[in-house]
C-alpha cells in the first residue's frame, strides 16, 4: 500500500493504551518496526508490540527519571536521558533491565538525543549549550562542541553528517569525521516568525530538514541550501507546548500533533494540508511518529494511540 492523500485521510485509531498517568515525553520505533518504546513523566518505560497491538512490558526509572528514549540498533537496547539526580545518559538492556553503560558529562538537562542510523555513535544536546558525541562502546565523550545557545540536533539518514539547530535561529551542518573543524555549512533562518525550536529531523531521503517549534508553525528547509521551502501552520498550540513533528517514511508528508488532540498532515512538496485526523486525545499530542516499516503510526499524550488505514488505496 502506497501513502497517498486519501490513504492518510482514511487513518483511524485502532487501539488506545492507558498505561501512563502522566505525559508521554517521547517514544521510538525499533528499526524493524515491530515494537515501539515510550518514556514518560511518571518515570515509566513501556514497550509495545506493534504487530499484536498490545503493551508487552513496563520498566521503571523512578530514581533517575526518563526522557528522550531511543533504540540503538538492536531491538533489546535503548539509550535515554535522565534528569532527576543528574543529566547522565543511560544505556539500558531491555532483556534483563540492567544498565550496560553510563554517559556522564552534561551539566544541565539533555534536550536532544539522536542515534546514528549506521553505527554505534550517538549525539546529545543539552541546555548547558553543548553537543556531545558518544560511542556506545565507551563511557567517554568522543567529541564536544560549545555553542552559543540551546541546541537541537539529529543525524542525517546515512549517518555521515549531523545538523545542529542553535539558539532557535540557525542550522549548522557537521561532518561526523571532522566535526572538530567546525560546521561545513551554516544556515541563518530566513523566517518572519521566531519561536523556540524543540526538535530537528532529516527526511529519509536526506533532502529536507523539519524543525519543530513551541509555536504553531513548523519550517521545512532544504537540507543542502538551507532555504525555507514551506512553513506549515494552522494548528492549535496557544500554550507553547512541545509538539513532535515527523516525516512519513517516504519523505512525502509531514505530520504534527496539536494542543486540541488532533493530527495535522501536509504534503511536503506543495505545502498543502491533506488531512486533519481526530484521535480523541484528551491532552496535547506531544509525540507522533510513523512506523518505519509498516502502514501504521502512533500518537501520544498521556495515552498511546495506534493508527491504521481503513481503505486500500
Amino acid at each position: 500500500m502506497k501513502l497517498t492523500d486519501s490513504a492518510l485521510r482514511s487513518f483511524r485509531v485502532a487501539r488506545v493504551f492507558y498505561e501512563n498517568w502522566d505525559k508521554i515525553n517521547s517514544f521510538d520505533f525499533s528499526p524493524n518496526g515491530e515494537s515501539v518504546i515510550s518514556s514518560s513523566d511518571d518515570d515509566l518505560i513501556v514497550l509495545y508490540d506493534c504487530q499484536e497491538g498490545k503493551p508487552k512490558r513496563t520498566l521503571y526509572s523512578k530514581k533517575y527519571g526518563v526522557d528522550l528514549i531511543r533504540y540503538t540498533h538492536g531491538a533489546n537496547t535503548v539509550v535515554y536521558s535522565s534528569y532527576k539526580i543528574d543529566d547522565t545518559i543511560r544505556y539500558l538492556s531491555l532483556h534483563d533491565n540492567k544498565y550496560i553503560r553510563y554517559f556522564p558529562g552534561h551539566s544541565k538537562r539533555v534536550v536532544a538525543l539522536s542515534m546514528s542510523p549506521v553505527d554505534a555513535i550517538f549525539i546529545s544536546g543539552s541546555l548547558d549549550k553543548t553537543i556531545r558525541l558518544w560511542d556506545l562502546r565507551s563511557p567517554n565523550c568522543q567529541g564536544l562542541m560549545h555553542l552559543q545557545g540551546k541546541p537541537v540536533c539529529s543525524f542525517d539518514p546515512e549517518g555521515l553528517i549531523f545538523a545542529a539547530g542553535v539558539n532557535s535561529e540557525m542550522v549548522k551542518l557537521y561532518d561526523i569525521r571532522s566535526f572538530d573543524k567546525g560546521p561545513f555549512a551554516t544556515f541563518k533562518m530566513q523566517c518572519d516568525r521566531t519561536c523556540e525550536w524543540t526538535g530537528l529531523k532529516f527526511s529519509n531521503n536526506g533532502k529536507f530538514i523539519l524543525i519543530s517549534t513551541k509555536g504553531n508553525f513548523i519550517p521545512l528547509i532544504d537540507a543542502f541550501k538551507g532555504v525555507v521551502l514551506h512553513i506549515f501552520g494552522d494548528y492549535a498550540n496557544s500554550k507553547a507546548v512541545t509538539l513532535e513533528a515527523s516525516f512519513t517514511p517516504d519523505s512525502q508528508f509531514i505530520m504534527t500533533g496539536s494542543e486540541d488532540g488532533k493530527i495535522h498532515i501536509w504534503k511536503g512538496e506543495s505545502g498543502v494540508k491533506v488531512a486533519v485526523l481526530d484521535g480523541k486525545h484528551s491532552d496535547p499530542v506531544t509525540c507522533l511518529q510513523f512506523n518505519p516499516k509498516f502502514m501504521t503510526f502512533a500518537s501520544a499524550c498521556s495515552s498511546m494511540a495506534f493508527w491504521l488505514p481503513t481503505i486500500d488505496d
